[in-house]
């Protein structure tokens, strides 16, 4: 990690949990909050922490509860979405920060949906990459569902966690071998009970988060998606514009899901263009 940024706790629910500054104290620096999603920790944003910072703003990544070094949680409910989307309010309490721009990717991103519509005053600006607001996705057809056939095999608690860390066809090695660090991500998840924490947040989300209705997005919401996303089809992104009064924009990119890791300059630009404008 960047010796010049700054790791730092806080407490949320009772819970230790971490994130990343570039600017500790810095009150006067616009802030953009980065969320990671799965397999990922916040140091996923370092390239885009350090661009965005030299162009003046403060930028803070947290770690999801139970990932990279925040604490493990001994309760299944404890890793709910809407719950981890109120952790990150609470670092920015936690800080003094009033208002941020808001990116996420993945899990990350659909967490970045629950704080902009359950929390509008706090965020200015939206930039979700790769997951469409809840209601695009639950409603994307069969398409979808047929795409998002791991989430299934990953609410088997114990069997999926055996798999995942094994040679088979339903390994880390197999289902994520497009992830561009993924023997960063068998290694760090093989500590004990990572894995199943960092899984914890399917299992505990997918019927609140998906089967109930989610708010509408009042911030200016940039939605990215990928041509090739092995997850994800296009209309979960591009039709979130119908729960989006704020200004909407979709652009597609060239390439996988892992869009951060896999063309960080583009993001960065990408986000400096939508941030500045």
């Amino acid at each position: 990690m960047d010796k010049a940024m700054h790791r730092g706790w806080f407490t949320s629910r009772g819970f230790r949990l971490s994130y990343l500054d570039s600017a500790p104290g810095d009150l006067d620096r616009p802030v953009i909050l980065f969320i990671h999603g799965f397999p990922d920790t916040a140091e996923m944003w370092l390239p885009q922490m350090e661009r965005l910072h030299a162009q003046g703003y403060r930028c803070i990544a947290s770690d999801t509860l139970g990932c990279g070094e925040s604490v493990m949680a001994p309760r299944l409910t404890h890793y709910n979405a809407t719950c981890i989307a109120g952790d990150n309010i609470a670092l920015l309490d936690e800080l003094g920060i009033k208002q941020a721009h808001l990116v996420g990717h993945d899990w990350g991103a659909a967490i970045a949906w629950l704080v902009a519509g359950h929390f509008p005053s706090r965020v200015r600006k939206l930039c979700v990459l790769s997951v469409g607001h809840p209601m695009a996705y639950a409603r994307a057809g069969m398409d979808q569902k047929l795409k998002a056939w791991y989430i299934v095999f990953f609410l088997f608690a114990g069997i999926a966690e055996t798999l995942l860390m094994g040679d088979g066809r339903l390994s880390f090695r197999h289902v994520f071998r497009s992830h561009p660090d993924i023997e960063s991500v068998i290694s760090r998840l093989s500590a004990p009970g990572r894995l199943t924490a960092a899984l914890r947040i399917y299992r505990a989300s997918l019927p609140t988060v998906l089967l109930k209705p989610q708010p509408r997005i009042k911030a200016d919401t940039l939605g990215v998606f990928s041509e090739a996303d092995a997850f994800l089809v296009s209309s979960q992104m591009k039709n979130s514009g119908q729960w989006i009064d704020g200004r909407w924009k979709a652009e597609m990119i060239r390439g996988g899901h892992w869009i951060p890791l896999e063309q960080p300059d583009w993001v960065n630009e990408t986000l400096t263009r939508w941030f500045m404008h």
